[in-house]
């Protein structure tokens, strides 16, 4: 049995549903509906809204080209497909950041919500800052690298080990977060609170421009993200034509009720007194629904969600444990990786070398950024960033390769692939300068490794790599460039005023996603693949 051959089909749909939803469901309801109250207040529950809404027009793409492609580590290969190597590896290379450093963020949820245990020692494992933030203690990041350990354990052996815990600790998951917003909706409501805007004083109770922002910047497009897992885990589907669009759809629609559900709970169950003293940022907590059920006396749910505060991280970092490992390995088989990383064990079917490779990066990003808020951040800018090459991706292949067997085959995929673009054209600009920038920069960084392979193979039709990469390398400083002079309630330098700005960045994305569609080409990879995928 060859090395890439052994990835065993063993998921079902439920089973890869579940996926997606305990992806989705992890360290972000703990934390996420606390974060975008503080950026937009009430408006908070719009800006789920408007995130589910962003995240299905990029997730029905992906779920064209992960039922076209069933390969594991998906995600990182379609724009490979579709545009080259060049596309590829800038696409591969955002999409693993943004995944890859999901594993310690979600340890390091469950030990700052262990920090507000009435315990000295577990008190001692998250500390304040003095400028809002808060990061772990040593003691608290060993205990989130032991964490670390668990999850890569769990995926050590086989993927049906994996598939098996993660069915039991999602359902466990998507019950308790429910309790906790009927729980607390039912005791101590407070109506007069979804009348409090963030700005003290103002008329108007809802900031659209905060909204925006919290959908970027609040955890709300870091928790969506897990719609990826169903798609990077789709070489073990049974039946990918059908499981993958049941597992990324159901896994946004179930998740977006939940979130809806606990964002209204939190906004009406902040003590009124404590919000007229403090307005909705000042509201500092470590662990917040749990000390909301404490103050409104629901002791029994604050000790459920401490135990919880370790189940749904968890489950979301066992899922994406596994599904970096597959990225890693897709990022090899597009020739951009070692070889050693590609290897698949024989007998228990998983990419062993790819998880030892990411448990290392996942260490270093626990030591750099010790703290939830800090990492969330950056994961979703960096997200964004890797959904701009799905829609044009899926549309280019329609172009360039229409023979290819589709068995989802999306029939508003036109409309739906431009709407999606210019989303996530418009969640980078929302996420504000000058993380925008910052962000941007980090892909740039990896080019090196890029240039190393090239020259390794020769330059192998390298000018023609680099003519279906243009679009790309273009739209990333230009974007910079807006971010930087756009209005200032998006940090920018206010150049472009506000509302002409989401004008002008609609206009601006909608033309690089013509471009970049007419940028794809047919690629080696797809004719290789043409061997493989029945023709329609």
């Amino acid at each position: 049995m060859s090395e890439h051959s052994s990835i065993r089909r063993d998921v079902g749909a439920f089973a890869l549903m579940l996926t997606g939803l305990g992806s989705i469901i992890g360290s972000g309801w703990l934390f996420g509906a606390w974060r975008a109250a503080g950026l937009a207040g009430p408006g908070a529950i719009w800006a789920w809204v408007i995130g589910a809404i962003v995240i299905t027009t990029i997730a029905l793409t992906y779920a064209e080209l992960g039922a076209m492609f069933p390969e594991s580590g998906g995600m990182v290969r379609y724009s490979h497909y579709s545009h080259g190597s060049l596309v590829g590896f800038i696409g591969a290379w955002a999409n693993w950041i943004a995944i890859v450093s999901v594993i310690p963020v979600e340890a390091e949820a469950s030990v700052q919500y262990m920090a507000s245990w009435p315990w000295p020692w577990a008190q001692g494992l998250f500390m304040h800052l003095p400028d809002g933030h808060g990061e772990l203690t040593v003691p608290g990041l060993w205990i989130a690298a032991a964490l670390v350990i668990v999850y890569f354990l769990l995926n050590f052996w086989s993927v049906k080990l994996f598939a098996h815990s993660n069915t039991a600790i999602t359902i466990f998951k998507l019950v308790v977060p429910a309790a906790t917003g009927v729980a607390l909706i039912a005791s101590g409501f407070h109506t007069g609170n979804f009348s409090v805007g963030i700005h003290p004083g103002s008329e108007h109770t809802i900031d659209w421009a905060a909204v925006l922002t919290a959908v970027a910047t609040a955890g709300i497009v870091f928790s969506y993200n897990g719609f990826q897992s169903p798609v990077n885990l789709a070489g073990e589907a049974r039946n990918p034509g059908k499981a993958i669009p049941f597992a990324v759809l159901g896994s946004i629609g179930l998740a977006t009720i939940v979130y809806l559900i606990l964002q209204v709970a939190y906004i009406g169950s902040v003590p009124s007194e404590l919000l007229a003293q403090v307005g909705w940022k000042g509201i500092d907590f470590r662990s917040p629904f749990a000390e909301l059920a404490l103050l409104v006396n629901l002791n029994w749910l604050a000790i459920l969600l401490y135990a919880d505060a370790f189940v749904s991280p968890s489950g979301t970092g066992i899922t994406y444990t596994a599904t970096t490992a597959r990225m890693i390995y897709g990022m090899e088989r597009n020739g951009t990786m070692p070889k050693i990383l590609g290897r698949v064990h024989p007998v228990w079917g998983v990419p062993r070398p790819a998880m030892w490779f990411n448990l290392l990066v996942s260490y270093i990003f626990l030591f750099f950024f010790r703290g939830w808020g800090t990492l969330a951040a950056v994961i979703s800018v960096a997200t964004i960033i890797s959904y701009m090459t799905g829609p044009v991706s899926a549309m280019s292949l329609r172009r360039t390769a229409p023979d290819l067997h589709r068995p989802f085959r999306l029939n508003a995929l036109p409309v739906l692939a431009a709407f999606a673009f210019v989303f996530a054209t418009e969640l980078l600009y929302w996420a504000k300068w000058p993380l925008t920038g910052e962000i941007i920069l980090l892909m740039v960084v990896a080019l090196p490794v890029y240039f190393y392979y090239q020259a390794k193979a020769g330059w192998r039709d390298f000018d023609r790599q680099l003519k279906g990469a243009w679009w790309l390398i273009a739209y990333l400083p230009v974007i910079a460039l807006l971010s930087w002079g756009g209005s200032e309630r998006f940090g920018g330098k206010g150049y472009l005023p506000y509302g002409w700005d989401l004008a002008v960045i609609a206009v601006v994305g909608f033309a690089f996603y013509l471009w970049g569609v007419r940028s794809g080409w047919r690629t080696p990879a797809v004719e290789a693949a043409h061997g493989h995928v029945p023709a329609d």
